[in-house]
């Protein structure tokens, strides 16, 4: 058996805000370590059936990224919802709210601008 790791840095100012997310695999081929702006991981816990979770985001992380960043997430966990469960109609309906929030979210963006 194979065991792998994923290594997670955070750096946080004095306040324990993160200003610096980075993270590398052991088998990465990348020689230096991924820079992100933002994280969310979580696990679940099959003991008490509940999903433990780490969110943060750096000071960097700016709103539409972040809008962008929920989308992706929503639309990749629809993609892993259907893997596991072959359930297509949940999958397009977990599409469906992502691609709303993410309509909801410019249309709100594009109203405050012309303000």
């Amino acid at each position: 058996m194979k065991q792998s790791s994923i290594n997670i840095d955070v750096l946080l100012d004095a306040d324990k805000v993160p200003t610096s997310i980075s993270w590398n695999a052991s088998d990465s081929t990348a020689e230096t370590a991924n820079k992100a702006k933002a994280m969310m991981l979580a696990f679940w816990d099959g003991h008490d059936k509940t999903a433990l979770r780490i969110d943060l985001w750096t000071k960097e992380m700016m709103m539409d990224e972040m809008a962008d960043f929920f989308y992706q997430t929503l639309m990749t966990m629809a993609d892993t919802y259907r893997r596991a469960t072959q359930n297509q109609e949940m999958t397009d309906d977990i599409k469906k709210f992502a691609r709303d929030f993410y309509n909801k979210f410019r249309a709100e963006q594009l109203k405050e601008n012309k303000v």
